[in-house]
């Protein structure tokens, strides 16, 4: 296993109401807990935001990867992520996602097996997969 790009990023003032930055300063956003659970919300960010955001990028690159590959166009395509924040007992959380990719001019049995072959390399299904529940869906 190589290396093949490494990036930090840092948490400062009060976590879900603080700001996160990386390094370089290329992503430097304030954050606001959602007002469905309590916070004030409006127009700052959330850490789910960011994770669908992340997720959604490196599944439609994938996607686009594995489609080439396989000289299927999926030049018109996109990919949306919904992540939930979820509560557990005794006060733990987690997270399910759900990856919905629009795939227009393919047929449903080629979609799918998209789908399915682009969870296989992404590498946030990768880190994800056994921890998360997340869900495949392709619209044609």
């Amino acid at each position: 296993m190589s290396v093949l790009y490494t990036t930090e990023a840092i948490s400062t003032g009060d976590g879900r109401n603080g700001e996160v930055r990386t390094l370089d300063g290329v992503l430097d956003e304030v954050l606001a807990v959602p007002q469905e659970m309590g916070g004030p919300g409006g127009d700052r960010t959330n850490p789910e935001q960011l994770f669908a955001a992340g997720y959604a990028a490196c599944f439609h690159n994938g996607l686009r990867l594995i489609a080439g590959g396989q000289k299927v166009d999926v030049g018109a395509s996109t990919v949306t992520s919904t992540v939930s924040l979820l509560t557990l007992e005794e006060g733990r959380f987690t997270l399910a996602v759900t990856l919905s990719a629009h795939l227009p001019g393919l047929d449903q049995a080629t979609a799918d097996q998209l789908m399915a072959a682009t969870h296989q390399v992404c590498p946030y299904s990768n880190a994800t997969r056994g921890n998360i529940d997340v869900t495949l869906t392709a619209t044609v």
